[in-house]
């Protein structure tokens, strides 16, 4: 069976493992975020609504949860989808870039519930 090759490569860091690489810095920051990480977990499973992503972080403001949406989707992790009703219904998704952190964020929770305290 022949295997189609994708026609983007994965970039190869010129930054050693252990120096600073400044785009790995910036990704950090960005999913390390306060609930950033946790809105991003739940728009796994597929997309939500506000009310629905409210509802499942735990602790989450509605302030807080427009913010990270508004930075996610500016980074483009995020896409906001406006069906006009009647009535008018928002729903968040992961575009492809969004959900190509899925395997980072299940290694992270396989290393958190090892390794974290509940």
């Amino acid at each position: 069976m022949r295997q189609l090759k994708s026609s983007r490569q994965p970039k190869v860091s010129k930054h050693p493992p252990g120096g600073f690489c400044p785009r790995f810095h910036r990704a950090v920051e960005l999913i390390g975020r306060r609930w950033t990480g946790a809105i991003v977990r739940v728009l796994m499973g597929g997309p939500q609504r506000f009310n629905e992503l409210l509802n499942t972080v735990p602790g989450l403001s509605d302030r807080l949860l427009s913010e990270r949406l508004r930075e996610l989707e500016g980074e483009g992790l995020v896409r906001r989808e406006v069906d006009p009703g009647p009535p008018v219904c928002v729903s968040y998704h992961l575009t492809q870039s969004g959900s190509s952190l899925e395997p980072v964020i299940a290694s992270l929770g396989s290393w958190a519930e090892r390794w974290m305290r509940a």
